[in-house]
């Protein structure tokens, strides 16, 4: 007769840790210490500051939006957040800094249409826009504003065009320079209506308001932040707006694509990138916390103060708008035989 192992009797206060209740309490007490809050569980980061190096100056309309997505990114991070501006060469100083950064995820860009899809097909640049850089997510886009002179009895695109095309020697359109994001769009209207017109660039949109103003130019397009004041103090008649849809920033304006112009895009985009090579779970991280602020409504409130939409997405969306929107504009860029100011 087989007699049965004796039982083990407890002391009173004694611990009823078995072997396997030890196992699962180390395995426990490890997963806690590994991370310190949501934004480090994955992958360490971030573990420092991070830093989103603007390719512009400051007081600008990019620096403004960084600075506004670095504070909503700071809160949710649990780090500071740095704005870094490096101005120079239309942008491609602070691209070329990220580009050469360590890819960890602490140094990002605040890049723009200008940097990624423009530049590359007007100079030789230190970077490849695409294999130089990891796409994060789009951070906001910025419609423009067709505008004519208050002057040019127009109310509307096929009445330009028609005006346009009546007109010995064609109309007169500004910009904020040569091979600029505004020049290029209103570029491709001028093309695509097979327009007569002359291109005259100045520094700034704003400093071409009283040229407009009094009829020595007769259009533009350039950014609703201040060619709707303009255009409600009378200074300026604003007749169609760039972006896909209506804007909410000004419902009333058709756009261009209402106008029969299918497909138009007149839209500059802001995007967060980083180094190339960036780890996948960094990525993931940043993406993840970057559409989350971006739902902010206050964010909401401020990016429309810079006349900016709030977008978010997935890195492969990014990937593709770099290659789909250089495409574009290396085609306006070849048809109109356009330079860059040196």
């Amino acid at each position: 007769m087989n007699t049965p192992p004796a039982r083990r009797t407890l002391r009173p206060g004694a611990p009823t840790t078995t072997p396997r209740r030890r196992l699962l309490a180390a395995l426990g007490a490890a997963l806690l210490g590994a991370g310190v809050g949501p934004a480090r569980a994955a992958s360490g980061w971030p573990d420092k500051p991070v830093r989103i190096i603007v390719p512009f100056g400051a007081g600008g309309s990019t620096d403004a939006l960084a600075r506004i997505v670095g504070s909503k990114l700071s809160e949710a991070i649990g780090q500071p957040v740095v704005i870094d501006n490096r101005a120079g060469a239309a942008g491609a100083i602070g691209a070329q800094a990220v580009a050469r950064a360590p890819a960890d995820g602490h140094t990002l860009l605040l890049a723009t249409s200008s940097t990624h899809a423009v530049l590359p097909h007007l100079r030789s640049l230190p970077y490849d826009a695409v294999k130089d850089f990891t796409p994060i997510a789009r951070i906001a886009s910025a419609p423009n504003v067709l505008v004519v002179s208050p002057g040019l009895k127009v109310t509307s695109v096929k009445e330009l065009v028609q005006i346009a095309a009546a007109r010995e020697g064609g109309l007169s359109y500004s910009s904020s320079g040569n091979g600029t994001v505004t020049h290029l769009i209103a570029a491709d209207f001028v093309q695509r209506a097979g327009l007569r017109a002359r291109h005259v660039p100045y520094k700034t949109g704003i400093q071409a308001l009283p040229e407009l103003n009094s009829g020595q130019i007769d259009f533009a397009f350039d950014s609703i932040v201040w060619t709707l004041p303009q255009a409600q103090a009378g200074k300026l008649r604003a007749i169609a707006i760039g972006s896909a849809e209506r804007s909410p920033l000004a419902p009333d304006l058709p756009t261009l694509r209402e106008a029969g112009f299918s497909g138009f895009d007149g839209t500059t985009w802001f995007a967060l990138m980083g180094p190339a090579g960036l780890p996948g779970t960094v990525v993931a991280e940043l993406s993840r916390h970057l559409n989350a602020v971006l739902r902010d409504p206050d964010l909401r409130a401020q990016f429309e103060r810079q006349g900016a939409e709030p977008l978010g997405g997935t890195p492969q969306a990014l990937e593709r708008l770099v290659q789909d929107d250089g495409k574009r504009w290396a085609g306006v860029i070849a048809a109109g035989g356009i330079k860059m100011d040196q």
